[in-house]
Formats: structure tokens, sequence, C-alpha cells
């Protein structure tokens, strides 16, 4: 007959009482068989190609994997857990990166509201662009001025401003602020966290 000691006791005891209070708190330790297998047939994913790319709102550089199709549909966006910048998290605005490619509530054609008016109209990309330029045009000669007060050639039009978009990237946004120095623009600001 062994002896059991007073330590081992207490170790057995232990384990005994640890394994009888996760038992009643559901915690089964049997093995269990792992679905991943079976389920991986049923995501959307599945043979999706897989491209790594960068968050298109502030300019942080969070990590995104764009999941497309054979046909090059876009799938599924989500964080990239083997970027140095985010490790795989994403703000919300990140998370819904997505949207930005597929929505239904998307707008696919041009609309124009006239002053004074109470409704939108479609109008064509051409139209459009014509009447943006022209208002731009128009804005900056009633509002450009060549010398300041002390008589020294600023070259800026004071009449247009730039609040910039969320929803450009760190490269879209360096083009347009460099259209609107050219313009003589000066109050350029952006936007990217509201």
């Amino acid at each position: 007959m062994s002896v059991i000691t007073r330590r081992e006791f207490l170790k057995a005891s232990g384990i005994t009482a640890a394994g009888l209070t996760l038992s009643r708190l559901g915690f089964d330790l049997l093995p269990v068989q792992v679905y991943a297998a079976e389920l991986r047939r049923q995501f959307r994913i599945k043979d999706a190609k897989e491209t790594p790319t960068i968050c298109c709102y502030c300019s942080v550089g969070c990590g995104i994997i764009a999941a497309t199709d054979k046909k090059g549909k876009l799938l599924n966006m989500e964080g990239d857990p083997d970027h140095p910048i985010s490790e795989g998290s994403l703000c919300p605005k990140g998370n819904a990166t997505y949207q930005i490619a597929v929505n239904v509530n998307r707008l696919k054609k041009v609309r124009y509201r006239a002053p004074h008016s109470s409704g939108w109209k479609e109008v064509s990309w051409g139209w459009a662009l014509d009447k943006i330029a022209s208002n731009i045009k128009k804005s900056r000669d009633k509002s450009f001025v060549v010398k300041n007060a002390d008589g020294k050639v600023v070259n800026r039009t004071e009449g247009i401003a730039s609040v910039g978009s969320a929803a450009l990237d760190n490269e879209e946004c360096w083009l347009l602020q460099k259209f609107l120095r050219s313009l003589g623009v000066v109050a350029i600001e952006h936007q990217a966290r509201i």
C-alpha cells in the first residue's frame, strides 16, 4: 500500500475540483472534432485572390486585404494581420471600406440641382465637368489678387477654398493640393477624421 503525502492529496483534490467546476460551467474537456475544413467549402472567399492594399482614408496607412473572384469582382475587405502598422486592426472607416465599392445606395449617374431648385436632375459627366470648370473660372477671375496691400506679388484667389475629402488617399490629396495651388488657392485644408 502506497502512502499519499499531503502535497499529493492537495494537488489531486485541486485538479479534481477545477475539473468539476469547469464541467459545471459548460466546458467540455473531451476532445472535439474540428469542422473548419467543412466550413471552408461554404465560404464565398474560398477561391478568391487576396491582394494587399492600403486604407484610403487617413494617412496612417493601415493594411487591408482585398479578396476578389476570378472576374475581378470585390468579395471582401479585411484588416491585414501581417501589416506592420495596423497588424490587422482597422478603425470604423477602414472597416467600412468595402462599402465604397459595393453599395446599393451608391449613385451611378451624375445629379445636378440648380440654384433655388427643389429637385435634382440627371446630367451627363461632360455637362457636369464643364459646369464645374466654368464655375471655378468665374469665381477665380472674380476674386484673383495679384498684389497685396503692401504691393507684394501674391497671385492668389480668395474666393475658393478646399476642405479635402476623407475618401481620398494620400496620392489623390497630393494631386488635389497641387491643382488647387496652381489655381492660386491658399485656403487648403483636409478633414480626414471628420
